[in-house]
């Protein structure tokens, strides 16, 4: 290799590949977000992480960070594809409800209807393959190929061995993540249709969304000019990782594109473009148990609603490959990052820069003031009781400054748990900085001042 070739990829290497709509977001932002992506490459170990951001239903920032490939050296680009793998769930989910919108089908046609041979086939509805809740063995739960993976399958082997099993519980009484349900209902969508899945959804998805470069994952490993799938083994050198053998993906975790594209489809879940309004309450409905139980599961889908904030979002995990989704309808907000490793979770990457693009709301929006405040060495008084003004003596605040001093700009500040004690709301606040990750624990009472607010190193 040349020294002026070699000298032009590594420079490709180091400068991320960006777009961007300035009308939307601030320079001010995509550095925000360009910062707290690398910081993550750079703790993490990660060989490349892709990003594409959403504002008022517009993509607003696409950038692309590192090596799709190792050797010899690709720098990724906004156009490299990656495995999505489980944010493939709702294309499937999304298949179904097109053939409902048909009258080719309805949700909660038992199974036994096109497969009537499967376990549980006459109690187990498409429904309740779609939010998990069907008690279908699940043939994909380890973090790793297993042997049978590495052997081709077929459609009809893949359901008779797994979906023949007996269920692991009475449909509706529980949930439980089943990627086999999802093959069986990928399988209804060919039988009904009379077409290849993949097909059925370039025809009446990918297509009409302008969707152009999808591609599917299920019989070869992608392209060189796409990712590669990197693995370690606990903290030793990146390697390339297995690839599931052909037929194992299907209807489950089987598509591959780049942030970009996916975002397409983030735009129309929030302006409800593609499917009937039907569909879509019937997409972004939660699963409740028979004992009442609100298992936060639509149709291929992870549904959030904290402090009334919806959230729609979905992780995906493969060989080598994970993806993290999320779509927050009401602010006409979505951010997707996917990645070619296994081992560190891009959701973080989407929380770096949910923080630089949501509007936080009050309880945040005060948690964030609090925090600003103590690494100044002073509070707003009006904001505590006296008991919490009493522990925050001058001694105290002092000690606070010195010790948050040198941590960098905050990257996310996620709410992770909420509860009730003593009369008094309980927020447990995880807080990244450039430098260090904080516990803040909270305690407020409902609508009032706060009584706690003592911030420590995290665990």
């Amino acid at each position: 290799m040349s020294r002026k070739l070699l000298t032009a990829l590594l420079l490709a290497l180091a400068v991320p590949l960006a777009t961007a709509d300035a009308s939307s977001l601030t320079t001010r932002q995509t550095r925000a977000i360009d910062d707290g992506v690398r910081e993550w490459l750079a703790r993490t170990g990660a060989p490349s992480v892709s990003i594409a951001v959403v504002q008022d239903s517009r993509l607003a920032y696409a950038r692309a960070y590192g090596r799709s490939r190792l050797d010899p050296p690709r720098a990724a680009t906004i156009r490299t594809r990656y495995a999505i793998d489980s944010v493939s769930k709702a294309f499937t989910a999304a298949a179904v409800l097109l053939l409902q919108q048909d009258g080719r089908l309805r949700l909660d046609d038992p199974v036994s209807r096109y497969f009537p041979r499967l376990s549980g086939a006459g109690a187990v509805t498409i429904r309740q393959l779609l939010n998990h809740t069907a008690g279908t063995r699940d043939y994909w739960p380890q973090d790793y190929v297993p042997v049978e993976m590495t052997r081709p399958t077929t459609l009809d082997a893949l359901l008779k061995e797994w979906a023949g099993r007996p269920l692991d519980f009475l449909p509706g009484t529980d949930w439980q993540y089943s990627n086999t349900g999802f093959v069986v209902a990928g399988a209804i969508v060919q039988a009904v249709s009379g077409r290849p899945l993949t097909a059925f959804l370039q025809d009446r998805i990918f297509g009409p969304l302008h969707m152009r470069r999808v591609t599917e994952d299920d019989t070869a490993p992608l392209p060189p000019s796409d990712a590669e799938a990197i693995t370690r083994y606990a903290l030793g050198p990146l390697r390339p990782a297995a690839k599931e053998a052909a037929g194992w993906l299907f209807g489950a975790s089987e598509l591959a594109m780049d942030p970009s594209t996916l975002a397409l489809w983030d735009i129309s879940l929030m302006d409800r473009s593609l499917l009937a309004p039907s569909s879509y309450d019937e997409l972004t409905r939660p699963a409740i148990l028979r004992n009442g139980v609100n298992t936060h599961y639509g149709l291929g889908l992870e549904l959030s609603d904290a402090d009334g904030r919806r959230e729609w979002s979905h992780d995906g995990a493969g060989s080598g490959f994970l993806a993290a989704n999320a779509v927050w309808p009401d602010d006409r907000v979505a951010v997707v990052a996917l990645t070619n490793n296994d081992w560190a979770s891009p959701a973080a990457v989407v929380d770096r820069i949910a923080f630089v693009v949501l509007k936080p709301d009050a309880a945040e929006a005060r948690a964030r003031a609090v925090l600003a405040g103590l690494e100044r060495g002073t509070v707003d008084r009006s904001l505590f009781t006296a008991n919490g003004n009493a522990y925050l003596s001058a001694a105290v605040l002092a000690d606070g400054k010195r010790g948050l001093a040198g941590l960098g700009p905050t990257r996310s500040f996620r709410l992770d748990r909420e509860s009730t004690r003593g009369g008094m709301q309980t927020r447990t606040w995880t807080v990244i900085t450039a430098h260090r990750t904080l516990r803040v624990v909270e305690r407020a009472y409902p609508d009032g001042p706060i009584e706690q607010f003592m911030v420590m190193p995290a665990a």
